[in-house]
């Protein structure tokens, strides 16, 4: 007989864009669909993509708190709000909101505790003492790759037997590869029989898009017609924007700004290229192999755990462009029915690893307590 649903409340940081905010996203859809009680807590202002879920009968509030300024009045308001909806779970993902759904626990103290850890680096190492001093107060604490999983041993944030690896699920069915909208896409970008790279994501320090442009710049000489698609916003447009006209650049490299349809632009892409220097299980990474893009990624966060080598994709050193180069140029040289069948693998792996419903099963397990 199956068990019954519960009430779980999510704890975000933010519902920006991004891929912990994405994951929330999707299990806040997929425990609704199943049944459960759902909400969703932002710290900051929540962000119009969320919005959707209230149409699915997810609850959803903010703590109306400003983005780096610490406020006390932020954890009244949340204690406030759990009394009220009465959660069995509590699920805090991203570090502030794992460390505020902590502190709340002694005033609001029947639910479950969950923390998700989403990153490779979650920041400075005052972060990571702050997790160890507040881990007794977190049930179950769990991270998103195991790269991440050492990473918070060997900075102290927990004892190893304390923490779990979940990884970040997908639903696959989004991103079935479409022929005709690939045709329309790149139809409407103008990029004809080009090959195209892709890459999507903050333009921040972390994601290193200063070392893809001096790759593209070696990919160049030996495929002039190659063309990146960069898709993001952040801090570092324009220092972007002046390094892709330094290297002469302009015509092989797009910066597209923050896009809304990054799925067209996967189905568009011939292959994916990231060249972060650190992560933790990049949704990026899963959505553009579950797309069936073959894919060249730099070695960091849960990248060897998404792309198989030689078999899905090519993983490479963070941090050395020209090997990045050497990679892309690499799968560029496979037949189009080789770099097919790479794709179809990688989507097979998501598929098979990464599916949305096997990942929330497994959350299911963590949220109902032990017999």
């Amino acid at each position: 007989m199956p068990e019954p649903p519960l009430r779980v409340a999510y704890v975000v940081t933010s519902t920006g864009v991004g891929g912990a905010e994405r994951q929330v996203y999707d299990l806040a859809a997929v425990f609704r669909s199943r049944g459960w009680g759902v909400g969703v807590v932002s710290m900051v202002p929540l962000h119009e993509r969320f919005l959707p879920l209230r149409d699915e009968g997810v609850r959803l509030a903010s703590l109306e708190m400003t983005k780096g300024r610490p406020d006390p009045r932020g954890l009244v308001r949340l204690a406030r709000l759990l009394r009220a909806w009465r959660p069995d779970v509590v699920h805090g993902h991203m570090s502030h909101a794992n460390l505020i759904t902590r502190l709340v626990r002694p005033l609001v103290p029947g639910p479950r505790y969950v923390s998700t850890m989403h990153n490779q680096d979650e920041g400075h190492q005052w972060r990571y003492y702050a997790y160890r001093l507040t881990s007794p107060l977190a049930h179950v604490t769990t991270t998103v790759s195991q790269v991440a999983v050492d990473e918070a041993v060997r900075r102290h944030a927990t004892r190893r037997q304390d923490m779990l690896l979940v990884p970040n699920g997908i639903d696959t069915r989004r991103h079935e590869p479409d022929p005709v909208l690939r045709r329309s896409t790149r139809a409407a970008l103008g990029l004809e029989d080009r090959f195209v790279w892709l890459t999507a994501g903050r333009l921040v320090e972390a994601k290193r898009h200063a070392d893809l442009i001096a790759a593209m710049r070696l990919v160049r000489q030996s495929a002039p017609e190659v063309q990146l698609l960069i898709a993001g916003s952040g801090a570092l447009h324009s220092m972007l924007e002046r390094e892709i006209e330094r290297s002469d650049l302009t015509a092989n490299v797009s910066l597209l700004g923050l896009r809304d349809d990054v799925g067209a632009l996967m189905q568009a892409a011939d292959g994916f290229v990231m060249s972060s220097a650190w992560e933790g299980l990049p949704m990026v990474l899963l959505e553009a192999a579950a797309t069936a893009l073959p894919i060249v990624s730099t070695d960091v966060g849960g990248t060897r755990e998404v792309v198989k080598e030689r078999e899905t994709g090519f993983v490479v050193p963070a941090e050395q462009p020209q090997r990045l180069a050497q990679e892309m140029l690499r799968l560029m040289a496979l037949s189009p029915e080789e770099r097919r069948a790479m794709g179809q693998r990688a989507r097979q792996h998501i598929s098979d690893a990464f599916g949305l419903d096997r990942i929330a099963d497994r959350w299911e397990t963590l949220y109902r307590p032990p017999a």
